[in-house]
Formats: structure tokens, C-alpha cells, sequence
């Protein structure tokens, strides 16, 4: 207990430490809200991967998918590297810090406001990421609570306590720059760890090989086997796994997901020069391969664990009822006390990344992109700052009282604040970086896709899977966008040429990057 607690504290002071560094780098909007768009390769790297993967990939989804998939859930941490991270920084990235540095944008919103001349879409837009970034949050402290209950023989309502508090301490103080340098730190953190976890966890099944023998013989589960492979054996350690179209629909929502989630997009925003484009593309796909392809790898080997405490729990009708969310402290309950601290720690650092991203974007949209486009006067850049700085504590709190009384399945949750979120923005994000003929009518159809869509979803269930629902959300509106665009009024020319003129800019590179004469 002792070694564990020693951890945290040391943890703690860095994180603090690092706000109060960054303070002097917080005086105003640009710089508090995207570090004055000077943040480097690997900060910007890590900023993006840290903000990914939080306790909802480590706790939630790595222990059901796991359970669900066995190895198979490997794809899907493969997916998040090579599409949520890889292609979302050669797509996206660069097109994204021309055209929102044009645009003068510092939120996704605000995105949306100028580049379809609208101050509605920027306002119902803030509203929407404001709302179902909440569950998000929701998510990250269920994770904590599980981890917590195996590691610790305290409250967990203490633990989130504590973390809002210093969460809340250095966003406060230090703003972006204060997020990123503390993501930096907690991305070495979580290699580390993921690294170390994985193989103590190995070495408890008598290795690799057997690990992987164990688990080829345990029967498969008829309730998450599509009815071709209901006869199959040895299905949680095959290639494809038991259910490989509920697994592609996993891949797509936590992959391409990311295009469209605010607090992800933004990073792209802060990016310092074309050297940070370049590094940042592989250092966070390398960074994404190891954390989600590592916790998947991990949780693939969950049924190995069915018969520790909590995890199978048999009703009175003889059906089995899973938690999930406790599969993969179970997993980790037998590791020796360092090794247990430094899993603490690692998650840790991915919620706290995770939530401080969350309630940074979620407090520069209320402020820029509601409250100043309805004022009638301009407001002062210092009024500007500190209503951020009190939404930051706002969003923090309201997001501890929902962790008070946490919903049951972190998995869920996530589903339904990706599919809304992604549903509504990744299309007409994406698109506008590379059309000029999307029209605004089109963003309002997103817009009402992803939540309609999600809402009725919850209460209706069109598709049971809240996931699959969420991946079918986010190509319904890449299939809208550029339908509604073609029925319904252009946009002003002269004003969507002037906007793509940020692409047309001639700019002198060395013959190492060109050998144009």
C-alpha cells in the first residue's frame, strides 16, 4: 500500500507542477485554448493518443470485447491505430491547422459557424458536443471506480474526488499547454505500463503458449456467435473471433470515431509546423499500436479470468449475467503490489489526459461559441479567459455527480456519446476541409441524424447494440452530407473560394521534401 500510495502522490506533484509551469503560456484565448498553435511534434503526437485512450479502453472496452471477441479484439486496437490515428492525421491534420488558421477557429463549432457562414450551426453545434461529452466523462470515472476497488481499500468517491480536483488545478492554471506537456508525461507513463502489465498477466497463465492453448478450448458462447460458426471451436483464439461483423462495427466506431469528436479534431488545431505533421503521424499511430493494440491483446485473454470474483454471476433462471467492467481488474488483482501501482498510475494518467481534454473543449464551446456570438457587445479577451477557467470547475462538477451514481457499462455509454457526437459532426467536418459545394442545409442534416438518430435509439432500440448503432451513425451521415448538398441551395461562392484560397498559398521547401526544379 504503502509503494502505491507514494506513486500517486509523486504523480500528483508532477501534474501540478507542470500547471504551474505552464501558466505564464495561458494569458490569453489563443493561447490558453490551443497553445498559441506552437505546440511540437511530440507533444502533439502524444496529445492525440493520451486524449484517445482513456480508462473506458483500458477498463471497459478491453474486458467486454475481450470477452466478447477473444484475441480477435486485437482488430480493433489495430483499427484505432491505422485508421483513428494514422489516417486521421494524413487526411485531416494538415488540412485542419490551414483552414481553421484561416478561418481564425479555435473550436469545432466555431468550424462550423465560419466555414458555413452560420452563427446557428456554431451554437446548436456547442450545445450538442457540450451535451453528450458529459457521458463520455461518465465513462472515464466508472473506469477509475473498478480499478480503484482492486487497488485500494478506499472510497471510491474519493478517488474522483481527487482527480476532478487536480484535473481542474492544472487545466485551470495552465490551460493547453499545461494538458499537452501533462499528456507528454502520462503517454511515457502508459507504455511503460501497458508493456509491463501485459507480460506479469502472460506470465500468470504459464505463458504466451499456454495462455493462448487455455483459451482455444473454452467453449464458445452461443449468444455473441453469428449462426455460420455456432458448431465452431476454439473461436476466442482464432483470427477473426466468434462474431466478426459486430467486431467490424467496434472497428469502425472507435476508429473513425475520432474524425469527428471535438476534443480530438482540436489537436490538429494547436499543430506547430509541417516537421509536427510529419512526427505526429508516426509517433501517435506507434503510440496507438502499443496502448489499444496492448489493452485488447490483454483483454482478448479475459475468459481465462471467468472464474475470479465478480465476474460471472448466475441468476436464479441459470443464465449467466458478465460484468465486464471488472474483468480486467480481475485480471490484474494477482499482480504483485509495484506492479498494481504502476497499473494505478497508467490509468490514471490516461483518464486524467482524457478528462482534461474533455473539459477544456467543452468550456472554450460554451464560452466562444455560445455565449460570446449572443452578446451584443464584443466580449473582452480577459472576460473570455476566466468564464473558460469557471466553466472548466462547472463541467468537472457536474461530471463528478454523474460519477457518484456511474451507469452500469462503460462499453454503452461510450456508444451512445460517440454515435451522437461523430454522427453530427465527422461529415460535414471532413468534407468541408475538401468541398466547396457542401451546403449548410447539409450540416443540419448531420447535425439531426446523429442525435435523433442516438436519442431514439436509447429509448427505441432500432439497433440493440448501442455500438453498432453508433457506427451506423457515422456513415448515415457521410451518405447525408453530400445527398442533402446536392438538393438544397449552394453556398456563396466568392466567400467559399476566398476560404480554399488558405490551400493555394505558395510556401519554398527544401529538395529533401521536393525535387522540383
Amino acid at each position: 500500500m504503502v509503494s502505491k500510495v507514494i506513486m500517486l502522490v509523486v504523480f500528483f506533484a508532477v501534474m501540478l507542477g507542470v500547471g504551474v509551469y505552464s501558466r505564464n503560456k495561458a494569458k490569453n484565448v489563443n493561447d490558453y485554448v490551443l497553445g498559441g498553435r506552437t505546440v511540437g511534434p511530440w507533444i502533439s503526437a502524444f496529445a492525440f493518443g493520451t486524449s484517445y485512450f482513456s480508462s473506458v479502453v483500458f477498463i471497459g472496452y478491453a474486458g467486454q470485447f475481450g470477452w466478447k471477441f477473444g484475441l480477435a479484439s486485437t482488430w480493433i486496437g489495430l483499427g484505432n491505430a491505422f485508421i483513428g490515428s494514422l489516417l486521421a492525421w494524413l487526411i485531416l491534420g494538415r488540412r485542419t491547422r490551414v483552414m481553421t488558421q484561416k478561418l481564425d477557429a479555435k473550436t469545432m463549432p466555431e468550424y462550423f459557424g465560419k466555414r458555413y457562414d452560420s452563427k446557428a450551426l456554431r451554437v446548436v453545434g456547442s450545445i450538442i458536443a457540450f451535451i453528450f461529452l458529459v457521458p463520455y466523462t461518465a465513462g472515464v470515472y466508472n473506469g477509475l471506480s473498478r480499478l480503484f476497488g482492486m487497488a485500494f481499500n478506499i472510497d471510491y468517491r474519493i478517488c474522483v474526488i481527487v482527480m476532478a480536483l487536480l484535473t481542474g488545478a492544472y487545466v485551470v492554471i495552465g490551460g493547453y499547454m499545461a494538458t499537452a506537456l501533462n499528456d507528454f508525461i502520462q503517454g511515457i507513463i502508459m507504455l511503460i505500463g501497458i508493456c509491463a502489465v501485459i507480460g506479469a498477466v502472460l506470465s500468470g497463465q504459464g505463458g504466451f503458449l499456454n495462455a493462448i492453448k487455455s483459451l482455444s478450448v473454452i467453449p464458445t458462447d452461443p449468444t455473441v456467435t453469428t449462426p455460420a460458426l455456432s458448431d465452431s471451436q476454439g473461436l476466442f483464439a482464432s483470427f477473426f473471433g466468434p462474431d466478426p461483423l459486430s467486431l467490424l462495427g467496434v472497428v469502425v466506431l472507435t476508429s473513425l470515431g475520432t474524425w469527428g469528436l471535438p476534443q480530438m479534431v482540436q489537436k490538429f488545431y494547436a499543430i506547430k509546423d509541417e516537421k509536427a505533421v510529419k512526427t505526429g503521424t508516426v509517433v501517435s499511430t506507434f503510440f496507438a499500436i502499443v496502448i489499444a493494440g496492448g489493452c485488447y491483446f490483454l483483454g482478448g485473454f479475459g475468459r481465462l479470468f471467468a472464474d475470479a470474483p465478480g465476474v460471472v454471476t448466475v441468476l436464479e433462471d441459470g443464465t449467466q449475467k458478465i460484468a465486464y467492467d471488472n474483468i480486467v481488474p480481475s485480471m490484474l488483482a494477482t499482480l504483485p503490489d509495484l506492479l498494481i501501482g504502476i497499473v494505478v498510475v497508467l490509468v490514471f494518467s490516461a483518464s486524467m489526459s482524457t478528462l482534461s481534454s474533455l473539459v477544456l473543449t467543452s468550456s472554450s464551446t460554451l464560452t466562444l461559441d455560445v455565449l460570446k456570438p449572443l452578446m451584443k457587445k464584443d466580449m473582452k479577451e480577459k472576460t473570455q479567459l476566466r468564464l473558460m477557467q469557471v466553466f472548466v470547475m462547472c463541467f468537472i462538477a457536474i461530471s463528478v455527480v454523474i460519477a457518484f451514481n456511474p451507469p452500469t457499462f462503460i462499453a454503452q455509454l461510450m456508444g451512445y456519446s460517440w454515435g451522437a457526437l461523430a454522427g453530427s459532426f465527422l461529415a460535414p467536418f471532413m468534407y468541408g476541409l475538401y468541398s466547396k459545394k457542401i451546403s449548410k442545409a447539409a450540416v443540419w442534416a448531420s447535425y439531426f441524424v446523429g442525435v435523433v438518430f442516438t436519442v431514439t435509439n436509447m429509448f427505441v432500440p432500432i439497433i440493440k447494440s448501442p455500438i453498432n448503432a453508433g457506427a451506423a451513425t457515422m456513415i448515415a451521415g457521410l451518405i447525408v452530407v453530400p445527398i442533402v448538398s446536392v438538393i438544397t441551395p449552394k453556398p456563396n461562392k466568392e466567400k467559399i473560394d476566398d476560404i480554399f484560397t488558405c490551400y493555394d498559398e505558395t510556401v519554398v521547401v527544401h529538395k529533401t521534401q521536393s525535387l522540383e526544379e
